[in-house]
């Protein structure tokens, strides 16, 4: 028998690059891979046009699937996007922020749609460990330095007494920033203010490598972005399938890994970073052997947590679990 055809669509990260260029292959699957400008792209396409068999995407959008009549993925234990989010806070620096408390009571803007998932994690981060609620505050939904009105592929949810409104047509929430026009901005996306180091804006942490190490020795979190996601009808068609991707996703990752471990041989000669040999140290004493862990049990605790987020901002009809979200078959991993 010939192998399945799929079409995949990721990014195309370290650790999902030995799929792409055929390294590390899916046990009876012919895959095609696709990846994006933009990874909110391929989420668009995913959701509107059924683009793929198999995509990544934000778990906050996945998650909004979920409240579809009939939810048309299932997600499987496979995370390709983490990232620690401290460093998504930004500010207007004559706005009176000078701690986080100093947020409550501000205007602040957004990255794509209330609730992003680079939003989720500040907000929950935000209240549980400094008191400021989103209720507290204004929201402005927009892009970093183009206008883009909210995303509107995905059901949309806030709590009603939470101020949330589209930026105004034809702005942009970076120049917004940076004019004072509005307070802060959460955004996965960096505005070009930030990377022109106009004195105009900064980060609420600016030390935010430390706060973030700190952050995770305290917690055990990394904070997970994205998961990957299937068609439930290929599911219904091809059960078995579930185990060859994950096995496919882990293997990729698993590569990237060994890599980056061989490369301290010749002090990753090969890459174009200076001092990328002592950051991957440091990084090797401060997490396990997997960075990037798949699976339920190795990431229940942060899963547990954006989940408690999610629903707490008002997100989901009620608060979800690792049980109602993956694929049954992986839970055990």
């Amino acid at each position: 028998m010939s192998d399945l055809k799929l079409k995949i669509g990721c990014s195309n990260y370290d650790h999902t690059r030995a799929l792409f260029d055929g390294t590390v292959k899916i046990d009876g699957v012919d895959a095609s891979f696709e990846s994006a400008r933009i990874v909110s792209d391929i989420f668009e396409r995913m959701v509107r046009q059924r683009a793929f068999d198999v995509s990544e995407l934000g778990l906050t959008f996945y998650l909004r699937t979920l409240d579809l009549d009939d939810p048309p993925f299932i997600a499987l234990p496979v995370f390709p996007n983490r990232n620690f989010r401290h460093s998504a806070i930004f500010i207007n620096t004559s706005s009176g922020i000078e701690k986080p408390e100093d947020l409550a009571g501000k205007t602040i803007g957004e990255f794509g749609i209330y609730g992003h998932d680079a939003g989720v994690w500040p907000k929950g981060i935000l209240s549980d460990e400094y008191g400021v609620t989103p209720d507290q505050c204004r929201w402005i939904i927009g892009a970093s330095d183009w206008y883009m009105p909210p995303f509107d592929f995905i059901p949309q949810r806030h709590p009603a007494n939470v101020d949330v409104m589209p930026v105004p047509e034809g702005k942009a929430l970076g120049p917004m920033l940076e004019a004072g026009e509005i307070d802060a901005f959460i955004s996965a996306v960096a505005p070009q203010c930030v990377l022109n180091n106009s004195p105009q804006v900064a980060r609420l942490f600016p030390d935010y490598e430390s706060v973030e190490r700190a952050y995770y020795r305290r917690t055990g979190i990394f904070p997970i972005m994205h998961t990957i996601i299937v068609r439930k009808e290929l599911l219904t068609q091809h059960p078995a399938l579930v185990k060859a991707i994950y096995r496919g996703f882990c293997d990729a990752k698993d590569v990237a890994m060994e890599q980056y471990r061989k490369g301290l041989m010749e002090q990753h000669g090969n890459l174009m970073i200076p001092w990328f040999t002592p950051l991957f140290e440091e990084n090797r004493r401060l997490f396990p052997d997997d960075w990037w862990p798949y699976g339920v049990e190795a990431n229940r605790k942060t899963i547990d947590t954006f989940l408690r987020y999610f629903f707490e901002q008002g997100l989901s009809k009620r608060r979800l679990t690792c049980e109602d979200i993956f694929v049954p078959e992986l839970l055990g991993t």
